[in-house]
């Protein structure tokens, strides 16, 4: 879970990698790195630091030239953070550079008969064993060397190799771990993101698993690890440089909740079928025959995008009938479950590249299972790797905590629980007041952010709380657990949720005036439900915060929530609490856009 970035052409390339990690920070910051060449000086150059970009670009001193170089912004996963275990890693003659995103699982074995062989390793990491073998390797070419030590190697990657002695080129390989090349004029870059690229470039092309490729300044080419010829076509990306602005925001969070209204519009903009009350998704895929064979869906996803599903299967079940429910991929893949073909199953990830999400779309295809994906990014694995699917057009999203993209994803799930709903039993009539919901949306965003000094203040009072509890029954109950993830995340206080339900099976046991309690209530016809639960807690004496639709006679405080459909409702009613998270970690001096231990897009197991 780490930034790759690399350049091969005639510009000054430091101040452009540095650039370009600063783009990539949100994938990794707790060391950083950078190799630089060029035809006309002798050998590698490398410069590493502990800590942020910034603190690398301090260390870089004036005179570091080169035309061709390569760069890393790392999330440790072998070894801590320290200047010795930073990327990129170079070989002992100091001929071989390397840089890594992913996990070698074979790397202690392959450690072992290297320093049986007398090899000294400087770090702790699993990419210096790689450095060595390709370093080691007899072959004629670079290409050659970095297939030989990739024959290997078992587990994820994705690469980029530079080397002393064939500083013409950069040699990239990828295998479940995201590699992207941006093509110029006269000149080339990588990056493992195209958060990277855009400032530069908007023509790319996507490595696939198995895939190789060369950069030189004038040309690149494609091929698998075995050697042979692939054919790969730039496509033009959509995002423009300016999207990875902050716009005046004093973080990327901030801007991003605030992008929420004009993000749902984009969403819904050419989809929506008012003659027939539906909504047009052609890429998924799906006829209205199959849709109609479809006995089950079964949706997967980890963290934030996991809580989408939760809420995307209710509304499938509401709308659609269908039986429905969502489980984190990353348990799904590893229980052999029974895999039917009747289901469908839906695949979601913000990157489009979340390891564990790919793993089990890969699993599923093998076993003959139909896979639609729900992404933002276009041409991403997911995207490619499945049956169909929805992209989510919530834009980049650049904070490691995702908020526009979450409330996008919901949207999207919307979408589909609709068309497949016209398709079965959902009536006209239904069908259009959904839609009418739907179009509401993006204005009732922007009449909750209008409540944002409201909340700011409320934040300053719960800043002090040590945990907070989240309930919430039904549709209430996914946004409590991604407004709980919200909160921990980015505060660092600990927060549960629970169904309110549950109330009564064990967490009334933690209240107390010190727990302050969340409490997620709709109007809907589960209403004096939550009032009752509301009552237990405060009948021991715990303070409440109510998210509703009207004030809470028994909340200490509510965040008036505009009213929509019951079964859009729970779109709404996480946003006022990704502003609560976000004011409270403010309030505590928190470092909001880069929380400590995570990353943005978890590309490794």
């Amino acid at each position: 879970m780490c930034g790759i970035v690399g350049y091969i052409g005639k510009r000054d390339v430091a101040p452009l990698l540095l650039e370009g990690l600063q783009r990539l920070e949100y994938r990794g910051y707790d060391s950083a790195g950078i190799v630089v060449t060029s035809p006309r000086t002798a050998g590698l150059r490398m410069v590493k630091a502990k800590g942020r970009v910034r603190d690398l670009e301090a260390k870089v001193p004036a005179r570091f030239k080169g035309t061709t170089g390569i760069a890393h912004t790392r999330w440790a996963t072998h070894g801590a953070p320290s200047d010795v275990n930073a990327h990129p890693h170079m070989s002992a003659d100091e001929k071989v550079a390397v840089v890594h995103n992913g996990i070698i699982d074979n790397a202690g074995d392959l450690r072992r008969k290297l320093e049986a062989d007398g090899v000294e390793f400087l770090s702790e990491t699993d990419t210096e064993v790689l450095t060595h073998l390709i370093a080691r390797s007899e072959a004629e070419t670079l290409e050659e060397k970095v297939r030989a030590a990739l024959r290997l190697v078992e587990g994820t990657y994705g690469i980029a190799v530079m080397h002393a002695d064939f500083s013409d080129r950069i040699v990239v390989a990828r295998n479940g771990s995201p590699v992207v090349l941006g093509i110029g004029e006269k000149e080339m870059f990588v990056a493992s993101d195209i958060a990277a690229l855009v400032a530069h470039t908007r023509q790319i092309v996507t490595l696939d698993d198995g895939e190789m490729a060369t950069l030189k300044a004038d040309d690149f080419r494609t091929y698998t690890t075995e050697g042979t010829r692939t054919t790969a076509e730039p496509t033009t990306v959509e995002w423009e440089a300016a999207s990875y602005d902050m716009g005046g925001h004093d973080t990327y969070m901030h801007k991003e909740i605030h992008e929420q209204a004009e993000a749902v519009d984009r969403v819904l903009r050419g989809r929506i079928d008012d003659r027939f009350a539906t909504v047009h998704l052609g890429g998924i895929n799906l006829d209205a025959r199959e849709a109609r064979a479809v006995r089950r869906v079964k949706i997967l996803g980890c963290g934030t995008s996991y809580h989408a599903g939760m809420i995307g299967a209710q509304m499938i079940e509401e709308l659609a009938r269908i039986p429905a429910d969502a489980e984190p991929a990353s348990e799904f893949r590893y229980r052999n479950a029974v895999v039917d073909p009747d289901t469908l199953y839906v695949a979601v990830s913000q990157s489009g590249e979340t390891y564990d999400v790919l793993a089990a779309v890969q699993e599923l295809k093998r076993k003959g299972a139909r896979v639609l994906g729900v992404v933002n990014v276009v041409g991403s694995a997911i995207a490619r790797e499945a049956d169909g699917g929805i992209y989510v057009h919530a834009g980049p999203e650049v904070c490691v905590v995702s908020t526009k993209c979450f409330t996008n994803t919901t949207v999207a799930f919307a979408l589909l629980a609709l068309h497949l709903g016209r398709i079965r039993d959902l009536s006209v009539r239904d069908g259009k007041r959904i839609i009418e919901g739907l179009r509401k949306l993006p204005e009732q965003i922007s009449e909750i952010m209008k409540q944002e000094e409201d909340i700011e203040e409320l934040a300053k009072s719960y800043a002090d709380a040590r945990s907070m509890l989240f309930i919430g029954r039904v549709r209430g109950y996914p946004v409590a657990r991604e407004a709980s993830l919200k909160l921990k995340e980015v505060s660092y206080i600990h927060a549960e949720a629970y169904p309110a339900s549950e109330l009564k099976h064990g967490p009334l046991a933690l209240i107390e005036p010190a727990l302050p309690t969340v409490a997620i209530v709709p109007d809907d016809d589960l209403l004096e439900k939550n009032r009752a639960a509301m009552e237990e807690i405060k009948a021991r004496s715990g303070r409440i915060l109510a998210v509703a639709h009207q004030e809470q006679e028994k909340a200490d405080r509510t965040i008036v929530v505009p009213k929509n459909e019951d079964e859009l409702d729970p779109i709404l009613m996480g946003i006022p609490l990704q502003l609560l998270a976000y004011h409270t970690a403010l309030a505590l001096g928190r470092d909001i856009d880069k929380p400590r231990n995570l990353a943005k897009s978890v590309t490794v197991e």
